[in-house]
């Protein structure tokens, strides 16, 4: 499963770049009550106007210009509120620019000035997470997230996920499932990702049970998405409940979503399995006629067990001649031969058998000896027919039956 997650966390990505004004103090004053009843840190107006420069900067996308107005402040100087606000700046300019080393440096070290109340420092916290995961450094994301889980009260829906992509790519799959669910559950509306994560973990736990419900879900948002019809099918056969594996093959098949070979090959068994073969072999039919599967010996043979299985024993005749044609051995001439032997067309029986003779390797050669003399037996040419039923005499699998025949003959000459 290929999981895509740098669009998603630049979406989650937002230290807000608000800069507190010595003259705007009463509205961070407000924020900073709520976080602890102390008065607001403030940035004095030289300081402020040069940090509000910079962000305006990095609205027009001018990084470097945005590099120069911080440039001109004197870190040393500054308060730690001031120095963290700086430091975020630069975070935020790095990350824009896709340098996530240098953003995480700089949020680290604006953690490091002290100057970041304790709502904030979570935020930071979380966003250097996240910068882990965007980098793939999946390892110091777990460990990252897993020391802001224990510090904030109700981690968002997002966080969780993260975590069980993390320990999804390095194949924890085990430690992976609870961040999955827990972000599922806490999500209003989970995102189809989400969900595919979840059921990609139960697939490689082989907990395939637990995978239904959520492709169930799966199913109700994207019914286009014939993946997920297919996936139910399969853990429906794997838990060898055919009749739904069934029905989760059928319904793309009726959208026309069912595009493969495989697709149809399958379709056709799980039909023929569940006692339907005449629609077993339509399938086939409008696969080969969609040139959606491959005219091979295998779906021909396929294609005439159907018919057979249907008792429609004159349309299996041309795709198992075409079969047999391309079969290394003449056992399928055998079949041939039998299927025209339930038509009573004793001629074209005849002629499969000895095709099926001639091209040799047979499994059991008697049976075409005794299966081509009755063939001509009934077609009362029984001085030929007594030759073949000597010839399947000297099987001992059909020596009691050939001698039977050969009594039946010579009691009528």
């Amino acid at each position: 499963m290929r999981i895509v997650l740098r669009n998603f966390i630049y979406a989650l990505i937002a230290i807000p770049l608000v800069v507190a004004l010595s003259t705007s103090g009463a509205q961070a004053q407000k924020a900073q009550k709520e976080e602890d009843k102390k008065p607001a840190p403030t940035v004095d107006e030289k300081t402020g106007k040069r940090l509000n420069e910079a962000i305006e900067f990095i609205n027009k996308d001018q990084y470097d210009a945005a590099r120069a107005a911080l440039a001109e402040l004197k870190l040393d100087t500054l308060s730690p509120y001031e120095r963290s606000r700086v430091e975020q700046i630069f975070a935020t300019i790095d990350q824009a620019q896709e340098n996530y080393d240098g953003a995480r440096t700089h949020f680290q070290a604006a953690i490091a000035a002290g100057g970041l109340n304790e709502m904030e420092l979570k935020d930071v916290q979380y966003v250097i997470c996240q910068l882990y995961i965007i980098e793939e450094k999946w390892k110091d994301g777990i460990t990252c997230l897993e020391k802001w889980f224990a510090v904030v009260t109700k981690p968002n829906s997002a966080a969780y996920y993260m975590l069980a992509v993390a320990y999804y790519q390095i194949e924890d799959y085990k430690k992976a499932v609870a961040p999955a669910i827990k972000a599922v559950e806490l999500a209003e509306k989970p995102q189809e990702g989400w969900l595919q994560l979840v059921v990609a973990l139960y697939m490689q736990l082989e907990q395939y049970a637990d995978a239904i419900p959520v492709l169930e879900r799966l199913v109700a948002m994207a019914p286009e998405k014939k993946n997920y019809w297919l996936q139910l099918s399969s853990i429906y056969g794997e838990k060898e409940d055919y009749t739904n594996a069934l029905t989760m093959m059928e319904i793309p098949y009726n959208g026309g979503l069912l595009t493969e070979d495989a697709e149809f090959r399958r379709l056709s068994d799980l039909l023929t399995m569940e006692g339907i073969p005449y629609r077993a072999a339509q399938v086939l039919l409008k696969g080969l006629e969609a040139k959606k599967v491959k005219e091979d010996q295998k779906l021909l043979e396929k294609l005439a067990n159907c018919w057979i299985a249907a008792r429609e024993f004159d349309k299996a005749v041309t795709p198992l001649q075409k079969a047999a044609q391309m079969a290394g051995n003449g056992d399928l001439f055998v079949r041939l031969g039998e299927v025209n032997t339930q038509r009573e067309n004793w001629e074209a029986a005849a002629q499969a058998f000895r095709s099926a003779i001639d091209k040799g390797g047979l499994r059991d050669a008697g049976n075409a000896h005794l299966m081509l003399g009755i063939s001509l037996y009934n077609q009362k040419k029984n001085k030929e027919a007594l030759e073949w039923f000597r010839r399947a005499s000297n099987s001992a699998k059909h020596k009691k039956t050939a001698n039977g025949f050969i009594q039946l003959i010579n009691n009528h000459s």
